[in-house]
This record gives structure tokens, C-alpha cells and sequence, in this order.
């Protein structure tokens, strides 16, 4: 028997996303065939398509479990992500930290804390986050689309710190000069970077409205950035001309 790989047939653009998390859990956690009893019972999103050559190890058809542990999910994430933004500059321990942090609604530090705990179809996918009204696999794949549609280049020079909260943001912040700055992914919109600075000496903070996909297709970061001479350094010490005068 020869199976296709994943096919999910969409009617409408707005099921993309839904598609692509579909696809990405059943290429990375299918059941490979001699494995035993099969876990998880199929989502009906899937299609059969015309056959093609077989996997080198086979899976069983359809067979898919509904949890995994973290750091499966860990790996075929990174995996994803630098694909997806064609980037050599994957996930690192903190980024994934901060990604279980916001998973698991978790204040653990530690990524060792979450090497036994499981994450279901559900909790990916199907749930909102705590507080907010969308998934965890929305708020990444966001993430990814902003990131290779207009800031990728910044994302490989280090520019972007990306995967930090506010409060993170402003820890790292507190001890440096004023007009130090750093550029995390908005928790409040999918898809959208904030701008976190330090403006002067009595520790005050400030953070942007997020600029989104739509923002960047108008003006890039660069020249936004370029504009705005209250920021200096990028985080930790980097001027910011050193860093971006190449694209203004």
C-alpha cells in the first residue's frame, strides 16, 4: 500500500492556517506503522490523495495521537520555522521556553520543567490562549508570516529578540542607556512586532502599538525605525544605524 503525504483541501483562504497546523501535526507525530495500537482517532479535515511513493519507514493510515510531549513539539516547531523563514537562525532554549511559558499559561523559567509534559491537538490548535481569542499554532504561524514576508533579513542580522513578554522586555531593559531598544512579537496581535525602549534615567518605559503585515506592506521597519531618533541602541548595545542604515 502506498500512501500521499498530507493533503488538506480548503474552500476558503481563511482555512489556511487551520490547514497548515493540520498538516504540520500529522507530518511530524504520525503513528509509523509496527508501532502498535493506534493512537488518536483521524480528524475528518484529511483527504486521501492519488498515491505517490511510500514513506521510507511507512505509517499507518490516518493514525495520529491527539497528545505529544513538548519536546516533540519542540523539535518539529524549529523544524517549521526555519523552513518557513528560510532562516539558519532557528529556536533557541529561550525561545522555546517563552513558547511553553504561553502554551502552558507557565511562569517556569526552566525548559527541563516541561521535558514530561504533553500538549494536545487541542491546546495547539482548537483552544485560545488564557486572555486571548486565538491558538497558540495562530499566534506562531503569525510569527512566521510577518517574519518572511518582511523581516527576515533583520531576524538573521539579530535585530529581532522576538520571543519576550513585556515584563521580559522590560527586565532586559532596566540596566541600560536610555534610548536602548528591543524588538519582541506582540502578545496583543497576531503577527505583530512592538517596539520596547528605555527613554530616561528615572527607569520609564514605553512600547509601541505593534506594527503589523498591513504596516509593512506600506513602510518597512527600517525606515520607521530611521524616523524615530528617540531610539539609539539596539538591545543590548548595538547603534541603530550600525544596524539598519543598509535598508533605510
Amino acid at each position: 500500500q502506498t500512501l500521499s503525504l498530507p493533503v488538506v483541501v480548503i474552500v476558503h483562504g481563511s482555512q489556511d492556517n487551520n490547514a497548515t497546523a493540520t498538516v504540520l501535526w500529522d507530518n511530524a507525530f504520525a503513528e509509523p506503522v509496527g508501532t502498535g495500537a493506534r493512537r488518536g482517532a483521524a480528524r475528518g479535515r484529511r483527504q486521501r490523495a492519488e498515491p505517490v511513493s511510500p514513506a521510507p519507514q511507512g505509517r499507518v493510515p490516518f493514525a495520529v495521537p491527539d497528545k505529544v510531549q513538548w519536546p516533540q513539539l519542540c523539535e518539529a516547531l524549529n523544524m517549521k520555522f526555519k523552513a518557513e523563514v528560510q532562516s539558519s537562525r532557528g529556536l533557541t532554549k529561550e525561545n522555546l521556553v517563552f513558547l511553553a511559558q504561553k502554551l502552558f499559561n507557565s511562569t517556569s523559567s526552566h525548559l527541563e520543567d516541561y521535558s514530561s509534559t504533553t500538549v494536545s491537538w487541542s491546546q495547539f490548535n482548537r483552544e485560545n490562549l488564557p486572555g486571548r481569542n486565538y491558538t497558540f499554532w495562530q499566534w506562531f504561524d503569525g510569527v512566521m508570516e510577518v517574519l518572511k514576508k518582511h523581516l527576515k533579513p533583520h531576524w538573521n542580522d539579530g535585530a529581532i529578540l522576538g520571543f519576550v513578554n513585556k515584563q521580559q522586555a522590560h527586565d532586559l531593559l532596566i540596566n541600560k542607556p536610555d534610548g536602548t531598544f528591543l524588538l519582541r512579537f506582540s502578545d496583543s496581535e497576531i503577527g505583530g512586532i512592538t517596539i520596547a525602549w528605555k527613554f530616561d534615567s528615572r527607569e520609564m518605559f514605553w512600547n509601541l502599538m505593534p506594527f503589523t503585515t498591513r504596516d509593512f506592506s506600506i513602510r518597512s521597519l527600517a525606515d520607521r525605525l530611521g524616523d524615530l531618533s528617540y531610539l539609539i541602541y539596539v538591545f543590548p548595545d548595538r547603534p541603530k544605524d550600525e544596524v539598519f542604515s543598509k535598508y533605510y
